[in-house]
């Protein structure tokens, strides 16, 4: 076989591979199960869902764009880390829907007082940006939120439905 052969084939199994990531679809919770506790790995960049102390579905995630430490202030670029709760559900957010997590709690307050900054909020687990190119999947290749926990809108639209306010969220490095 010919080196252009070779090199065609590569390229065509290649796109193959790429639009077979993008366009593969998701795992679903099932029916009638509600998410109960959270736990994300912001080094390992994975979320998993429990419902009554099983693992339901494990999400591959995008973190803030400094992933490494615990968030410390508004507009460090990271995602906190700690106990937390589902504190709001929107379904009209900027970013598809979102799920709002009960950050900052006392303690981040009093931490990004110390450092005289303020402490922000407005963390969430939330889809893609409305009204922006809907690159799915590809969007967790890089960490691009300010602080959030992101994932595909189908992921988000089935999270969603499963969630109450008050899950309980748990953020490790």
């Amino acid at each position: 076989m010919n080196r252009n052969r070779i090199i065609l084939l590569l390229f065509i199994a290649s796109v193959a591979g790429l639009l077979t990531y993008y366009w593969y679809p998701c795992k679903k919770i099932s029916a009638g199960i509600v998410i109960d506790r959270i736990i994300v790995y912001k080094s390992k960049s994975l979320m998993e869902v429990y419902s009554k102390e099983q693992l339901i579905l494990t999400y591959v995630i995008a973190i803030g764009k400094k992933p490494v430490g615990a968030k410390q202030f508004m507009g460090d670029g990271k995602t906190p880390e700690g106990e937390y709760r589902i504190a709001d559900k929107n379904p009209n957010s900027g970013w598809h829907k979102n799920l709002g997590i009960s950050y900052p709690n006392q303690q981040d307050i009093a931490n990004a007082a110390k450092l005289g900054k303020p402490s922000g909020g407005d963390i969430k687990i939330h889809g893609l940006k409305n009204g922006a190119f809907n690159i799915g999947r590809f969007h967790r290749w890089k960490n691009w939120t300010n602080g959030c926990i992101a994932i595909t809108n189908e992921e988000m639209d089935d999270l969603y439905q499963h969630t109450t306010v008050g899950t309980v969220v748990i953020i490790k490095p």
